[in-house]
């Protein structure tokens, strides 16, 4: 049976940078806490970066590009596709 996944607080985010930052080794940290590595990696490097541990908050200004580029083209695709039925049914009229 699958592991549930495990969702974390902004507070307790906070506190496990600020024992890290405060000189607890990365290794004590993810042994008491039973986090795992990249996790903790990861939010270390969001709040050194943004102060946040959001995503979105944490992109940089291309990939914030890209996301609006691939939005826009799933538009223009439905778009394209409405128009091709448009032209279905005025053709048979």
């Amino acid at each position: 049976m699958p592991q549930k996944r495990r969702t974390f607080t902004v507070e307790f985010k906070k506190q496990v940078v600020a024992l890290h930052e405060g000189g607890k080794s990365r290794t004590d940290i993810v042994r008491e806490y039973n986090l795992t590595a990249s996790a903790l990696d990861r939010w270390i490097a969001q709040y050194k970066q943004s102060g946040s541990f959001q995503e979105k908050d944490n992109r940089n200004p291309l990939e914030t590009e890209l996301l609006a580029y691939k939005k826009r083209n799933r538009q223009l695709e439905m778009e394209v596709d409405i128009l091709k039925q448009a032209a279905l049914i005025m053709g048979r009229k």
